[in-house]
Formats: C-alpha cells, structure tokens, sequence
C-alpha cells in the first residue's frame, strides 16, 4: 500500500511540474507573441521544421521548395518517433539541395520526439504519453532555441492551414488562432480567412 502511495504521489508532482512548466511557456509565449524580432534580416534563421504524417509532409516539403533555404538555416527536422518515411522525406529533400547547391554537405538535422497518441490509443493511457510527449518537446525547444518555427513558436511562428480545411480550421490551427500564439497564420481558401479575418490568404501554397 505504501508503494502504490509513492507511486501515486510521485505522479502527481510529475503532472504538476509539467502543468507548471507548460504554464510559464504559454505565458510567456503569448507575452512575446507580435514582438518583432532583434535577429538582423541579412543573417540566417535557425528553423525547426514540424513534421506530420500523412499528406502533411508533402504539403511541409512544397513550403519549403519555395523558400530561400539559406535564409533558414540550420534545419531541425522534427517528427514522431514511429513516423520513419516524414524523415526520411526530409533526408531525400535535404540531398537534392545538396545536389542543386553543390554544396558538400548539409547543416540540416533530424529528430524524433515522444507521440503524445498512437492511432487507436485509449484516452486513459494517453494522458501519460502526453505528459512525457509535452516534457521531451519543451527539452528540446531549450535545447535547440529556433528562431522560426514552421508547422507551432520560440520567436517566429508561420502557420499554414491544411489546403484539406476548407470550411473550418483543424484542431492545432483552431488553437494557434485563438490563443493567438502564431505570428502568421496562412490559410488556402478565401472563406476560412473571411471567418477568420486575422488569417492571410494569399491563394494556394501548397
């Protein structure tokens, strides 16, 4: 009985110094949120790339064909530990612009992290899988420091909506709007930005 106590116990301090941590972040991300940012323009951005499964790496992979990719340098290319072909896209991207520049290496780095849920998950278990998802993504946020995020924010966030959301946002874009935690936020059909009037749209980007 004693174990199960400490076991209980140790839980929730855990739960509690993750809500703590989390807290702080929000607020001190939404204090920053509009500020423009003290990096010189002539200098390049360490970026961290967001990485989705399904069709949200391809449509991340034609966002990043269209920059200019010395502009946004290092790379971190960030994706769930059990999503290997999102990474292994970016690998296959990052070569042919070794190949294109002639360069003869890339500074670009990939990363797994923690998936809060699998496809299936019962809600119960995914709390805790949260939990650690939420820890091992705040470490490696002060870890690595970005200056540009690109998919969710440390000093610069571009969001751009799934082209799939025509009538309403999805879920992560829903927050970044509301919560106003995005610096850009981009959508791809002019009657989400005529519900959303804070969204650019400046047509199909993807």
């Amino acid at each position: 009985m004693e174990k199960l106590n400490d076991c209980c116990w140790s839980i929730m301090a855990f739960v509690a110094i993750s809500f703590t941590i989390f807290t702080i972040r929000l607020l001190y991300v939404l204090y920053l949120t509009g500020k423009p940012s003290r990096t010189k323009s002539s200098q390049p951005l360490s970026t961290l790339v967001v990485l989705g499964s399904g069709g949200h790496t391809a449509e991340m992979m034609n966002l990043l064909s269209v920059l200019q990719m010395d502009r946004f340098a290092p790379r971190f290319y960030i994706a769930a530990a059990t999503d290997n072909m999102s990474l292994q896209k970016a690998r296959v991207f990052e070569d042919s612009l070794v190949h294109k520049n002639g360069v003869k290496g890339s500074s670009a780095r990939f990363i797994q992290i923690y998936r809060s849920r699998e496809v299936g998950q019962s809600y119960i278990t995914s709390v805790w899988t949260t939990l650690l998802a939420i820890a091992h993504a705040l470490w490696l946020m002060i870890r690595i420091r970005p200056q540009v995020v690109l998919g969710i924010r440390w000093s610069s966030v571009f969001y751009v909506e799934s082209i799939a959301r025509v009538k309403r946002l999805s879920l992560s874009g829903l927050l970044l709007y509301r919560l106003h935690i995005a610096d850009q936020f981009f959508v791809q059909w002019p009657q989400l930005q005529r519900k959303h009037p804070r969204a650019h749209y400046v047509g199909c980007l993807m």
